[in-house]
């Protein structure tokens, strides 16, 4: 299993932060685009993708988990950042667009597709404050998989496969991975296609390359939109998407487009804009193919935990086969070993009082999509309830609530200042803030499942 420390999720941020699909150890997938919004439940606060990672993580990189382009100094305080000044303007914007034009020509932007373009194109001043301020909402996972799993999602999603099932079982085939992982991408990340997104990508890529904050991956990700104007996938009026350029039925960045994407109909186009989902669903297998799936795998399984488990074990780099965790007294909901798929480590996404799962190898590939466990586990538990599987079993600690924004700096700080530090104050509960929680918690006598909640907080204070 690829080694990654567990994240906590007690906060899901809610946002929108850019980067995308690539392969596994460069993966630049987007962690949430906030106007890509599964309208079933008309929730304006429930993104796509179940959005754990912050401003902060995307773009200071975090305390040990994958990072984001880093384009700033690595010390510079996450409030610092979230507070800065946007100092764009109409006229600046334009005088930016002039000296990006010979850099887009020298990438093989011809000029007439440069000028058709950014015909009309303007300064969007709300795209940059989106990507300012999407720390500042939070959600607890269970909140996030309440909708992420709602009934009416579910339901929806049985019946985009029984629509589409002579194309998705022709993509399983071809690429091994289960069309109920597919099935359920797509539906947390347009609704089944339902809501694909409006903002104009050329617009708001120009508009977040010209802020400067990110300035070197969005200028590449609006070549990379160029280009695909230019070899005629699609056009300016339906280049559309999320106000960080998300793209399509399944969300895909104009980078991931261009490395990933197929042309599955066979049209000469890759479309992955258009009604027919069939490109964007085929895109998405081929996506998760690239980054390793492997066939008959499952993302993850729901186990039980004896009382005498050692949770200092609940560690992403801790590995076994499902049957030596058994020997340890994990086991299925039935009570028998979990089948010996591969490798696997326990996550305890909301501590010792909440549900405990055996994650496999397909776990991190769903990742790469977008790397919040958050998202992973509602695209995996979206797909079994799709599959006819029930919900989950173990209870969620319901009457704890997320930390905000400004009590992950302070639970980071005051975790350092008492001796176990998190090698960073930037708000993201990585694993190394987890496991910095978790030797506190040892400290104290308490259960050393690194669950970063507001109880460990006030203790520290």
């Amino acid at each position: 299993m690829m080694q990654r420390a567990m994240t906590g999720l007690l906060a899901l941020v809610i946002t929108v932060s850019p980067a995308l699909a690539e392969a596994v150890k460069t993966s630049l997938r987007p962690v949430a685009r906030g106007d890509v919004i599964d309208l079933v439940m008309a929730e304006a606060d429930i993104v796509s993708r179940a959005a754990i990672v912050s401003t902060a993580e995307a773009v200071l990189g975090t305390s040990g988990a994958m990072t984001r382009p880093v384009l700033r100094p690595a010390h510079i305080a996450a409030e610092a950042m979230l507070s800065a000044r946007i100092n764009g303007t109409q006229a600046g914007f334009e005088k930016w667009l002039q000296e990006f034009r010979p850099r887009a020509m020298e990438q093989g932007i011809s000029a007439a597709t440069f000028d058709r373009a950014f015909k009309g194109v303007t300064f969007d001043r709300k795209v940059v404050e989106r990507d300012r301020n999407q720390s500042e909402f939070t959600k607890t996972l269970w909140d996030y998989l309440d909708s992420a799993a709602s009934d009416a999602r579910i339901r929806n999603g049985k019946a985009a496969l029984n629509k589409n099932r002579s194309l998705l079982e022709k993509i399983e085939a071809e690429y091994g991975v289960q069309k109920e992982i597919v099935v359920a991408i797509w539906g947390l990340e347009s609704a089944y296609g339902t809501f694909r997104g409006s903002t104009p990508v050329i617009e708001a890529m120009a508009s977040l390359a010209y802020d400067a904050r990110r300035a070197e991956f969005f200028e590449g990700e609006l070549i990379h939109a160029l280009t695909i104007l230019q070899d005629g996938h699609t056009n300016e009026a339906n280049l559309r998407g999320s106000w960080a350029g998300a793209m399509g039925h399944t969300q895909f960045m104009p980078g991931s487009f261009q490395r990933l994407a197929v042309d599955y109909n066979g049209d000469g186009k890759r479309d992955i804009w258009g009604d027919d989902p069939t490109d964007a669903l085929a895109s998405t297998a081929n996506y998760l193919k690239s980054n390793g799936w492997k066939t008959g795998v499952p993302w993850g399984v729901e186990v039980t935990i004896p009382r005498n488990f050692d949770y200092m074990d609940a560690k992403r780099e801790i590995t076994r086969l499902p049957s030596a965790w058994a020997r340890k007294g994990v086991l299925g909901l039935d009570g028998k070993p979990v089948q010996d798929f591969g490798p696997a480590s326990v996550l305890l996404p909301a501590g010792h009082s909440g549900a405990a799962f055996l994650i496999f190898d397909n776990f991190e590939v769903i990742e790469t999509y977008n790397t919040a466990d958050a998202y992973v586990i509602g695209v995996g538990h979206l797909a079994d309830r799709i599959k006819g599987d029930g919900p989950i079993k173990g209870t969620w600690p319901r009457t704890d609530r997320a930390l905000t924004f400004k009590e992950r700096i302070e639970l980071q700080k005051r975790l350092t200042a008492v001796g176990f530090s998190t090698q960073g104050i930037d708000a993201k509960i990585g694993p190394l803030t987890v496991e910095a929680v978790r030797q506190y918690q040892k400290s104290q006598g308490l259960v050393p499942d690194g669950y970063a909640s507001l109880a460990v907080l006030n203790r520290l204070r």
